[in-house]
C-alpha cells in the first residue's frame, strides 16, 4: 500500500520536472496529477493549490542544490579554491538544452509579485548563497566587498549559461572571481 507521504513525494518530484522545464503557470493541475499518477482529489488533499507545491518544490530544491554543491566546495582544499568550486559545479550543471537557469529567479520572475510565500523561499535561497560566499571570503581575510561582487558574478553567471545553454559564463565568473581574490588585498594588508 502506497502511504501518503511516498505520493506526496511522487507529486514533489513530478511538480519540480514540470515546473522547471515548462513553468508553474504552464502547468495545470490536471497534468501534474497525470505525471504523478495520483487523482486530482488526493492532489488537493496533499497540497492546498499550485503555490504551496511550488515553495516545497524550491525548499527541496534548495536542500539538494546546498548539497550537490558542498560536495564540490568540501573537495577543494584552500577557501579561495572552495569559492571557485562553486562556479566548478554551476558549469558541471549548467551548459545542456535542459538547463533553464536558476529555479528560484524563474520563480520569482513568475511569481514573486502575487506570492509573498514564494518570493520568502527565494529570498531565503538567495539569502543562504550570499551568506555562504560571504563565510569563504571571510575565511580568506578579504574584505565583505568581495563575497558581494562573487555573489553577484555567481548570480549573473547563472542566468547567462540558461539564456546561452553554455558552461562558458560560469568559467568567464570563475575566471573574474579569481582575479578579485587575486587583487582584493587581505583585510589587514588594506592600509599598506
Amino acid at each position: 500500500m502506497t502511504t501518503d507521504t511516498e505520493v506526496r513525494e511522487r507529486v514533489l518530484e513530478a511538480a519540480d520536472r514540470l515546473f522547471y522545464a515548462k513553468s508553474a503557470h504552464a502547468v495545470g493541475m490536471d497534468e501534474l496529477r497525470t505525471e504523478a499518477g495520483v487523482s486530482l482529489k488526493k492532489l488537493y488533499q496533499l497540497f492546498d493549490g499550485k503555490e504551496s507545491l511550488v515553495e516545497e518544490v524550491l525548499r527541496r530544491r534548495e536542500e539538494a542544490i546546498t548539497a550537490e554543491t558542498m560536495k564540490y566546495v568540501q573537495r577543494a582544499s584552500t577557501p579561495e579554491d572552495q569559492i571557485l568550486a562553486v562556479f566548478d559545479w554551476m558549469a558541471d550543471s549548467s551548459g545542456t538544452s535542459d538547463f533553464r537557469g536558476c529555479a528560484f529567479i524563474n520563480s520569482y520572475a513568475e511569481l514573486g509579485p502575487s506570492s509573498e510565500r514564494v518570493t520568502a523561499v527565494v529570498r531565503h535561497q538567495k539569502s543562504g548563497v550570499r551568506g555562504a560566499i560571504a563565510a569563504m571570503v571571510a575565511a580568506t581575510g578579504r574584505p565583505e566587498w568581495v563575497a558581494d561582487s562573487i555573489f553577484l558574478l555567481f548570480e549573473g553567471a547563472m542566468t547567462n549559461t540558461a539564456i546561452t545553454e553554455s558552461s562558458e559564463p560560469a568559467r568567464q565568473a570563475q575566471v573574474a572571481a579569481r582575479f578579485l581574490l587575486e587583487n582584493a588585498l587581505p583585510k589587514a594588508d588594506e592600509s599598506q
